[in-house]
């Protein structure tokens, strides 16, 4: 990104006009347009010089003012803003990847398992999908549900999970860790996190329908955790609050909603207990 002293002596020379010019159109002087130019000043000029200087070089698009409030932003901040100008940039490289892959399919090209098993797919998704920093939107609000560290992390949407019955549920063939749409995680490193939109009444009030929630299959699991639950043979699954007998060979489905009764299955049944660790919800 140009600094603003940078950006100054480009415009001023596109329009071929000496320091001194420069410094006399806006009421300041030659030495001065020079420390600017040369970022020997302490910070930027104010609004009412750089309005001043916009108008003498001819900018109409305020971008010295944006120039100007960037170089005041601290400098978390402006680290923040390029990491999250970096995650959006490999954001879109790995979307023009799977796009251009897709229709090289068509033509006789690999499908997205091949290249997942020759290791290519996930050498990309690992470059897109590193730690980065994004918000969760308007509109959203973000919940957490454990603590951590504040990072955030990309975990992939893939599907839905009924917060009723236990019902049938599929991560629509894509490889792990891909999926139509990603999410960001704060405190969250586990990469086979993953994300679905809840579905059905029986975990309100805490979770309503359209709510997606984030499950870490590395985060431990203990009495009282609401889980997204794996059911054998089946293949079933559901989202429920889970509890276990004194030895372990039970495990209770607490639905949260008192609608809804509670299920008792033998831990033999359950291949998998998945916790939930965050919560998107619709304001």
């Amino acid at each position: 990104m140009q600094t603003l002293g940078e950006l100054i002596r480009e415009l001023r020379l596109e329009r071929g006009l000496t320091q001194s010019a420069l410094g006399d159109a806006v009421g300041s002087t030659k030495s001065y347009v020079s420390m600017i130019e040369n970022h020997r000043v302490a910070g930027p000029p104010s609004d009412e010089l750089l309005r001043s200087l916009e108008g003498a070089l001819g900018v109409t698009d305020g971008r010295l003012q944006r120039a100007g409030d960037w170089e005041r932003a601290p400098e978390a901040v402006r680290d923040r803003v390029q990491r999250l100008a970096g995650d959006a940039a490999r954001g879109r490289d790995l979307a023009r990847f799977i796009k251009d892959s897709a229709i090289a399919r068509r033509g006789g090209g690999k499908n997205l398992d091949e290249l997942y098993r020759s290791g290519e797919l996930r050498r990309r998704i690992e470059r897109a999908l590193g730690p980065g920093e994004s918000g969760t939107g308007e509109g959203i609000a973000l919940s957490g549900v454990a603590d951590g560290e504040v990072a955030l992390y990309r975990v992939p949407l893939v599907n839905k999970v009924a917060a009723g019955y236990p019902s049938g549920f599929t991560d629509l063939d894509y490889p792990a860790r891909v999926a139509d749409d990603y999410l960001s995680s704060p405190g969250l490193s586990d990469p086979d996190a993953f994300a679905a939109t809840v579905i059905g009444e029986s975990m309100m009030p805490d979770y309503r329908e359209g709510d997606i929630v984030v499950f870490s299959p590395a985060a431990d699991v203990s009495d009282g955790c609401d889980c997204f639950v794996r059911l054998e043979p089946d293949h079933e699954t559901t989202f429920k609050r889970v509890y276990f007998d004194e030895d372990g060979a039970l495990v209770r489905l607490q639905p949260l909603n008192p609608k809804f009764p509670p299920a008792l299955y033998g831990r033999e049944r359950v291949a998998g207990l998945y916790k939930a660790v965050w919560r998107y919800s619709k304001l």
